[in-house]
């Protein structure tokens, strides 16, 4: 196990203790006070801390050795983690919807004061997990839901404070469902990147930052290299980016160190597990480079 890869599970699990205390919190209050807000922000951080528990066993998989059955481990489960966050995220929206439709046409009797002391909790809580996820989102799509979750949630928080105190002096009850509706847009929209990308890599497509074009034109600028061909790109897990590839060169003799070179330039793209063939071109009029 890598050094970061030990540091972001204890974090992680700093950050699943405390969203897990805050819930119990926040159902207890929402359920005395009867806040639908607190509730489906209760619920929303209940599948967080799912999310969050999956995100840890994602990296516990990464680190599973090869078999003769699965011949690159267990590290295309991170993606399919991240694609059932995503999944988890969409189930809480609809149910979170459906809760508010039905409060808004029967509006109910709720403590503004309790309600925003109890989301301040929230701002205090999500916003560390946030700040504790910040360094490792950046370069991995699991890490990364987790915070994106993380940072809604200190959002929807606020929301939840505005809206007590909207109830406080105004009398307003009808605004607790609203908030809720809002939240749920909140968190569909911090879902659908999330969604998307996870789509994209459990298909085998393009990771999101690396373009084919880029990546041949780096490859062309390769000395002897006269053409490159039948490239595919794809993701193995969400930190590790896999090619293969054909390489035309002009000297059979350099192909050695044709295909070390382009190994190190193709690091610089995040690409770091590539299998080249290459293929002697010499004397070929053929200049796709």
């Amino acid at each position: 196990m890598s050094a970061d890869n030990g540091q972001m599970r204890k974090i992680l699990w700093i950050a699943i203790v405390l969203n897990l205390l805050f819930v119990g919190v926040e159902t207890g209050m929402g359920l005395w006070k009867n806040s639908l807000s607190l509730l489906s922000d209760a619920g929303h951080n209940l599948s967080d801390v799912f999310s969050l528990l999956l995100v840890v066993v994602g990296l516990h998989l990464v680190r599973v050795h090869s078999n003769e059955h699965y011949t690159y481990g267990y590290k295309k489960s991170t993606i399919l983690i991240s694609l059932a966050n995503a999944i988890l995220l969409l189930v809480a929206v609809g149910v979170i919807i459906a809760e508010s439709v039905h409060k808004l046409r029967e509006p109910a009797v709720i403590d503004g004061v309790a309600v925003s002391w109890t989301a301040g909790v929230g701002i205090l809580i999500n916003g560390v997990t946030t700040l504790l996820l910040m360094r490792g989102q950046k370069g991995d799509l699991n890490i990364r839901g987790a915070f994106l979750h993380m940072a809604a949630d200190t959002l929807v928080s606020i929301g939840v404070v505005i809206s007590g105190l909207v109830i406080h002096y105004t009398g307003w009850f009808i605004i607790d469902p609203i908030i809720s509706i809002v939240i749920a847009l909140v968190i569909l929209v911090s879902t659908w990147e999330l969604l998307r990308d996870s789509m994209r890599l459990a298909l085998d497509g393009v990771p999101e930052g690396i373009e084919v074009d880029e990546v041949m034109e780096l490859m062309c600028s390769v000395d002897h290299v006269k053409d490159v061909h039948h490239m595919h790109i794809w993701a193995m897990s969400t930190t590790e980016n896999a090619l293969t590839t054909h390489v035309v060169v002009d000297d059979e003799h350099a192909a050695s160190s044709v295909r070390k070179t382009l190994k190190e330039v193709l690091k610089t793209k995040g690409i770091t597990h590539a299998t080249i063939e290459i293929e002697n071109g010499d004397g070929c009029c053929d200049t796709a480079c």
